[in-house]
């Protein structure tokens, strides 16, 4: 067996370990994205230029790593102030008992809520709030539980989604060059989602046959004492202005993601609590998810630095190409977007993102295809509008609890419209060249 062929099974065999071990909940992923590269490493001979090789990758992670930190953080303290709920009253107003008026402002809470890239915030806000009026009138549960899920999923392609962090982390790439480019196959998705839920609520409405009954009490957020302690209502304008001028910056480039998080969140917490006492309550209760999800990007940079410094993955790339008839390297992208959604219900974010796609995108190089289309056709679908589906996240299991609904009927329900959703948006971007045509 020669040198290369050697290295071959063991990249292999490192991909293949960790996709098993987190698929199987054998060990956390955070475990295997440390353990699996450097066991890998150290068995094809790398010796200690294995761990040079995993904190190159820790740097490269590092303001990936940083953004994500300071955008849950800069984003629950704007949630804890109370800037969402002007909003959702709002929109509970403005629906009345319209089922077409309500589906579609379901979806739009949705999209809002989830800008801070939060599926357990998204549903735990947008479901109590409509859910009252599902009950009211007697509409299906399902359509309720299909519009927030395609709402939050399609927004989820933020740059501050999780899927959109965890893109840009394993190719290391930078997040305005991954995400920029699908701003409108994502906004062609958003109204796409709006189209479905106003047609939703339609059949609603013939089923129900209740449109112009007479209009009862508005239903309007009720808060806990806690809420009420941290709610800030004088300060929603300003909350306001610092998060749009965050997302026009942050889209626009002209300062670091991580600074611009960075920054807006110093603001808005000294906006809202300047008590030193209350700033660390409020930073105390967002530490978890901090924690959580920043260590699981650092121990993902060992993974992509270990195998990227090694040449594992190029090895791996080269390999694969092979196999590939010349010239089908177009069809790739197409393929890699239309398959991204179902593949939700086999990969979680973690083993896709960081097992997969850089095999996928190794690939596509070697065809021709750069990295970032790779990334970008994956983001149509893989834990973007599959992820309030798929199985393998508990906030799906949250979303069906909160709607009192079976697994099996939602995604039986909902399914087809997700899928429709990342269609809608494959084909844009193909019409906008972002992805190449594949003929």
């Amino acid at each position: 067996m020669d040198h290369n062929t050697f290295l071959l099974l063991i990249g292999i065999a490192i991909t293949g370990g960790l996709l098993i071990l987190i698929l199987s909940k054998k060990v956390s992923a955070l475990t295997a994205l440390i353990i699996v590269p450097i066991a890998g490493a150290l068995l094809a001979g790398f010796g200690l230029e294995t761990f040079e090789y995993a904190l190159a990758g820790i740097r490269n992670i590092a303001p990936v790593a940083a953004m994500f930190i300071f955008a849950i953080l800069f984003f629950g303290i704007l949630t804890d102030a109370g800037m969402f709920d002007p909003v959702i009253n709002f929109i509970l107003r403005l629906v009345g008992n319209h089922p077409e008026r309500i589906t579609v402002g379901a979806a739009v809470l949705a999209m809002i809520v989830h800008l801070d890239g939060s599926g357990a915030v998204t549903f735990l806000i947008a479901i109590p709030a409509m859910l009252p009026l599902f009950e009211k009138l007697d509409m299906d549960k399902r359509v309720l539980a299909a519009v927030v899920a395609l709402g939050a999923g399609t927004m989820n392609l933020v740059p501050w989604g999780g899927p959109t962090i965890r893109a840009a982390t394993a190719l290391d790439l930078d997040i305005t060059e991954v995400y920029n480019p699908i701003i409108i196959p994502q906004l062609a998705g958003l109204a796409f989602v709006l189209i479905v839920a106003w047609y939703l609520g339609k059949k609603e409405n013939k089923r129900l046959g209740s449109y112009g009954k007479e209009e009862f009490s508005v239903f309007k957020k009720e808060l806990t004492e806690e809420e009420k302690e941290m709610r800030r209502p004088k300060n929603f304008i300003p909350n306001v202005l610092v998060t749009l001028a965050s997302i026009v910056i942050l889209i626009t480039g002209w300062i670091p993601p991580a600074l611009v998080f960075m920054l807006g969140f110093i603001i808005v917490l000294t906006l809202n609590y300047p008590n030193l006492k209350q700033q660390k309550t409020r930073i105390d209760a967002h530490a978890k998810a901090c924690i959580l999800m920043g260590s699981i990007l650092l121990a993902a940079g060992v993974f992509t630095g270990i195998m990227q410094e090694s040449g594992l993955l190029n090895i791996m790339a080269s390999e694969t190409v092979k196999v590939f008839p010349e010239g089908s390297g177009n069809y790739l992208p197409t393929i890699v977007a239309l398959f991204s959604m179902p593949l939700s219900f086999f990969f979680d974010p973690d083993s896709y993102y960081f097992g997969f796609l850089p095999v996928l995108a190794g690939v596509g190089s070697g065809l021709g295809i750069e990295e970032v289309t790779m990334a970008q056709a994956s983001l149509f679908g893989q834990m973007t509008t599959g992820f309030p589906l798929s199985p393998l996240t508990p906030t799906t299991f949250l979303l069906i609890g909160l709607t009192g609904i079976d697994l099996g009927e939602h995604q039986k329900f909902t399914f087809k419209y997700a899928f429709l959703t990342t269609i809608v948006m494959t084909i844009v971007a193909l019409l906008l060249g972002i992805l190449p045509m594949p003929f």
